[in-house]
């Protein structure tokens, strides 16, 4: 960390991967500011974070896939004078079946939370890290960010936009002492599983799922790398691998092979 905690943000922070998240900055002293939904959920954490690491803990309890909300939630730190200079945009969802079995407002919901809160959040908050010269992004997409995924199309698109943007502006923030470090894990053993309907996936089935991290160590991992300055790191020796191999096959191959591996068991 620097010589004085930085204050971060954590957006998705009630569970899974942003929960730990803001753990593993809590144990490093770093102050937070905790960003999602549930307020029950958040002011509990933040009670066992300062309690157990003496670290203050802001929380704001905001639905980011709401139209302006990364510009109220800013307006709400400013008031405040809270100005963070570590942000981590792990709030993120997805959805699981046909592009047109799924609502046009769900497709919206997770566009608005994945791609538009988070670059807006970007946005609005990157200029003070400018400014100060110092600052950390992280942004968290996955695995999926690296082909295209039909039975999710929407999901993994929205998460190859986050790689895309993150590897964009590391090289356009540097020069100005801020890094951007993309997140990439595979999957992970949360709630996201149950709510997106991937569950329902031969893609969590066999050899996948014996390789599959827990939410401590990709938060981990995700922040090392942060504090690192590294552009983009995959948690898991097998999911690198997994990439890897993906980035040699012809790539009119790939959506075929994505989409058995996603079907449904019982299809």
């Amino acid at each position: 960390m620097t010589p004085s905690p930085a204050l971060a943000l954590v957006t998705g922070a009630s569970s899974g991967i942003g929960e730990h998240l803001a753990r593993q900055l809590a144990a490093r002293g770093a102050p937070l500011v905790l960003v999602a939904r549930s307020a029950e959920r958040l002011q509990a954490l933040a009670q066992e974070l300062q309690a157990r690491h003496g670290v203050p803990v802001h929380v704001l309890p905001a639905d980011l896939a709401q139209p302006g909300a990364a510009g109220r939630l800013t307006d709400e730190l400013h008031a405040r004078g809270l100005y963070p200079e570590i942000l981590v945009n792990n709030a993120g969802l997805g959805t699981f079946d046909e592009f047109l079995q799924q609502t046009p407002e769900a497709i919206s919901g997770l566009i608005a939370l994945n791609i538009t809160a988070l670059t807006e959040l970007t946005r609005l908050l990157a200029p003070h890290m400018v400014a100060q010269r110092r600052g950390r992004i992280l942004n968290v997409a996955s695995t999926a960010a690296f082909q295209p995924g039909p039975l999710m199309a929407a999901y993994y698109a929205s998460k190859a936009y986050v790689l895309s943007l993150s590897e964009a502006l590391n090289e356009e923030f540097r020069a100005h002492g801020v890094s951007v470090t993309a997140l990439c894990p595979g999957p992970v053993e949360t709630g996201f599983q149950a709510a997106s309907g991937l569950g329902r996936s031969q893609l969590l089935q066999g050899p996948v799922r014996l390789a599959m991290l827990s939410a401590e160590q990709v938060a981990r991992a995700g922040i090392e790398a942060m504090l690192r300055g590294q552009a983009v790191v995959i948690p898991g020796r097998i999911n690198q691998l997994q990439i890897a191999a993906l980035r040699l096959l012809p790539r009119a191959v790939v959506p075929p092979m994505i989409r058995r591996l996603q079907a449904q068991r019982h299809a």
